[in-house]
């Protein structure tokens, strides 16, 4: 135990003489250089968001994020800090995304009702999904989700949330592929990966409006219709026709 507490401090003297270096003096000061450092963002846990450029300011701002996401702090995947993201948030919108995504996660795990809240602020809409592309989840032990009415509670809870700090609720297909019969594209990529479950893949295809519509039925017809059709238009509304490149 004198062994490890004498390398211990002189670590931390060797510390200290690495925050001088960068002239940083003060705790605030150390957990800011903590926040934006890329080294330590490369080892924090990500989650999925869908980032949208309304804008053309949006588009560059965009291109922005996606070229630091890949060089300045990418490890194993892009990845990009919410920091580095508010900085360059003009012109842009984001989504709290899938089951991967922030909000669905901590909504998953119970977090406290301080930490849902400041999530739901965060995010300028929020997403929800076809229960079939969460039933993985029950096939999953560790998932905690035993059936598909937790999974509607799920999405019930993010459109009460929607109402209760005036957030438009979108329903989305997360599409990976076009048709259902192009599953086998991504069932063979999955299966190069070494996904143990590539032959039992989400149905991630684009539906139509009456497919969606009756995905959600469960919610009631008129929140259905509003998650379907009118947020879906009106998140569309909020952006301008941008191209990709002058």
């Amino acid at each position: 135990a004198v062994d490890d507490a004498g390398a211990t401090a002189e670590i931390f003297v060797r510390f200290i003489e690495m925050l001088k270096e960068r002239e940083l003096t003060t705790l605030q000061e150390v957990n800011a250089f903590g926040t934006t450092n890329p080294e330590a963002i490369k080892k924090m846990p990500t989650y999925h968001a869908v980032i949208i450029a309304r804008t053309e300011t949006g588009r560059r701002n965009l291109y922005r994020l996606v070229s630091l996401s890949h060089i300045d702090y990418y490890a194993r995947r892009p990845r990009i800090p919410k920091s580095v993201y508010t900085k360059y948030s003009e012109g842009l919108m984001i989504g709290s995304a899938c089951e991967a995504g922030e909000l669905y996660q901590a909504i998953l795990r119970n977090a406290p009702e301080e930490e849902i809240i400041r999530l739901v602020k965060f995010y300028d809409y929020l997403e929800i999904q076809p229960l079939g592309n969460n039933a993985f989840m029950l096939r999953d032990p560790k998932s905690g989700v035993t059936s598909e009415e937790e999974l509607k509670d799920i999405n019930r809870k993010i459109c009460k949330l929607g109402e209760q700090f005036n957030k438009p609720v979108v329903a989305t297909c997360d599409v990976h592929f076009m048709d259902p019969e192009d599953e086998v594209y991504r069932r063979i990529i999955m299966a190069g990966k070494g996904f143990a479950d590539a032959d039992q893949q989400a149905p991630l295809y684009l539906r139509t409006t009456e497919e969606m519509l009756k995905e959600l039925e469960y919610l009631g017809p008129e929140k259905a219709e509003e998650v379907v059709i009118t947020n879906t238009n009106l998140v569309a509304d909020m952006c301008e026709k941008v191209t990709p490149i002058h």
